[in-house]
């Protein structure tokens, strides 16, 4: 069973930056879609971005279009999610896990990695 294995978060204060990394233990990342989800206290777990195989293509949910990016390098197996002006909202473990179809904001499996925690001061 492949394992997703998430690091790079931290404690920021509002407007700071964070890169966020991905990588497959027992698969490799460039089989799939890949998509990041991160998970509020107290709320259900949201979708937050996604990127083809190729990372030639990427959508965001609204919340953070414009502060996010998504890449991916196949070679390094990892994906990243690139965070800037964040915001105390953006407060959450984040995760990653493939996407099951292009445009889908849910995850293709069901079991996640221990994610990382992103915290942000106001």
């Amino acid at each position: 069973q492949v394992q997703w294995v998430e690091s790079g978060g931290g404690l920021v204060q509002a407007g700071g930056s964070l890169r966020l990394s991905c990588a497959a233990s027992g698969r490799t990342v460039s089989w799939y879609a890949m998509g990041w989800f991160r998970q509020a206290p107290g709320k259900e777990r949201e979708f937050v971005a996604a990127i083809n195989w190729s990372g030639g293509s990427t959508y965001y949910a609204d919340s953070v279009k414009g502060r996010f990016t998504i890449s991916r390098d196949n070679a390094k197996n990892t994906v990243y999610l690139q965070m800037i002006s964040l915001k105390p909202e953006d407060t959450a473990v984040y995760y990653c896990n493939p996407i099951p179809n292009w445009g889908a904001t849910t995850s293709l499996y069901d079991y996640w990695g221990q994610g990382t925690q992103v915290t942000v001061s106001s």
